[in-house]
């Protein structure tokens, strides 16, 4: 494997000549509706760095959307790949199982929230676990409707862009949607009408007056939600209402659903989000950051509910490829070996420092929110006014690609600055990455 320094350097302008000339061939070769956020090439990368086909270095602040937790070219992962490649790629576990299969459900067991028996059942995408939890709750249940939030997402197939809150450019003009799909508000603590203060309580009395008139309780197979929102905008809800709302689906025999597709695998300081409030969902769905990179995905819950599917009820030709499932005994041992948790709580505590240090320059931050190495900033007008400023947002994100740093925007209004670095990034390059973000803020802010 070659190294690659922790470093940044830049060798052309961003993106580059050779980057620019690959760009014009996808224009000519992939569909327009595939977007880029910012068009350098990668040739190999490794830890927290990405070196460009121009001979680049930038430092990723991103992860591949926090999928890359361990690193890109983890070490553990890298050497379990290369071997599970030379055995064998594929044979299709509903055909001839095998071993690697079994291994990561029960490390799912081991590591997510709660002590009971559990099972688990691998596919290739979150959007793809989350299709199958649902299906899962509503054959245990019986029953149709299924509860999401505003701001939501859960993926980009029919049933999760029903789930799912925003229009563009998830959900625009590919309607109809899948059915007895349910919004409730969302807890938003900086913007609840009423307040921080009142939010937790007046949310989930929001959450439950809406599932009583407008659904029924007993009509309701699933509440789907994530412990802290995403694309939506790293909203985390306020104190206790995750808590209230599993406590009420248990109350009323409804399934919960914890999405911990992002927030998972040590990302938030907890091996997953729920754990930080006590949660033990019914169901979670997982992907992103267990395979280092690689697609895999999987819904694991009680064992009760996991086996009352009928047998050949859920499965999939790549589901639990043997591959992806090597990549994430390898990322799973690192998370434990490195104790990745530890890790992203310390990534926390050097951003929020300088992210509140910022917010005391720029009104234009207004909110400062997330937890662990999942942190956001929220951009508004400022000076009292919290109208969106995607503008802002925008202006802030060009200008740190341009000096080689890899950012990531968000949430329902395009002003939300998210934070995902790889939990191996060193603190020389944290530094380094904030000290570029801070000058683009300064420059676009004014």
């Amino acid at each position: 494997m070659t190294n690659v320094a922790q470093q940044r350097v830049l060798r052309t302008a961003i993106p580059g000549p050779r980057s620019t000339e690959l760009h014009a061939r996808k224009a000519a070769a992939v569909s327009a509706g595939v977007g880029v956020g910012l068009p350098v090439y990668v040739e190999r990368a490794e830890g927290g760095i990405l070196v460009d086909v121009d001979g680049n270095q930038l430092i990723d602040f991103g992860a591949g959307i926090a999928v890359t937790s361990v690193g890109h070219a983890a070490p553990r992962v890298v050497e379990r790949v290369q071997a599970q490649v030379a055995d064998f790629t594929h044979t299709c576990f509903m055909v001839t199982p095998y071993e690697e299969y079994l291994e990561v459900c029960e490390a799912l067991a081991e590591v997510t929230p709660g002590d009971h028996e559990k099972r688990s059942a691998l596919f290739n995408s979150g959007a793809e676990a989350v299709e199958n939890a649902v299906k899962i709750a509503r054959s245990y249940t019986g029953r149709d409707a299924v509860i999401a939030f505003d701001h939501a997402y859960h993926g980009r197939t029919n049933l999760t862009m029903a789930l799912t809150a925003k229009n563009m450019p998830y959900k625009h003009r590919f309607g109809p949607f899948a059915g007895e799909v349910y919004r409730a508000p969302m807890s938003y603590p900086f913007r609840w009408p009423g307040g921080p203060a009142d939010c937790a309580k007046e949310s989930f009395e929001a959450f439950t007056s809406m599932v009583h008139a407008q659904v029924g309780e007993d009509n309701t197979a699933a509440v789907i939600l994530e412990p802290i929102q995403g694309e939506g905008g790293f909203i985390v809800p306020a104190p206790g209402f995750v808590k209230q709302v599993a406590d009420w689906c248990a109350e009323h025999g409804i399934l919960f659903i914890a999405d911990e597709v992002q927030t998972g695998f040590c990302r938030t300081g907890d091996w997953f989000a729920s754990e930080h409030e006590g949660v033990v969902p019914d169901l979670i769905t997982t992907a992103k950051g267990m395979a280092g990179g690689l697609p895999l995905a999987a819904v694991t819950g009680r064992a009760d509910v996991m086996d009352s599917i009928h047998a050949g009820g859920l499965g999939g030709t790549y589901g639990g490829n043997p591959v992806a499932c090597a990549a994430a005994l390898g990322a799973i041992e690192t998370m434990r070996s490195d104790d990745l948790c530890t890790r992203a709580k310390q990534v926390e505590s050097i951003f929020l420092p300088r992210l509140r240090a910022l917010a005391e320059r720029f009104p234009q931050i207004g909110d400062i929110r997330g937890r662990g190495a999942m942190l956001a900033i929220e951009l508004v007008n400022g000076a009292g006014d919290i109208t969106p400023n995607p503008a802002l947002t925008a202006a802030v994100n060009k200008a740190c690609h341009a000096e080689g740093l890899v950012t990531l925007t968000c949430g329902t209004y395009g002003n939300v600055f998210r934070f995902l670095p790889p939990l191996v990034a060193s603190e020389e390059l944290l530094s380094e990455g904030l000290d570029i973000f801070e000058a683009a803020f300064a420059a676009a802010a004014g």
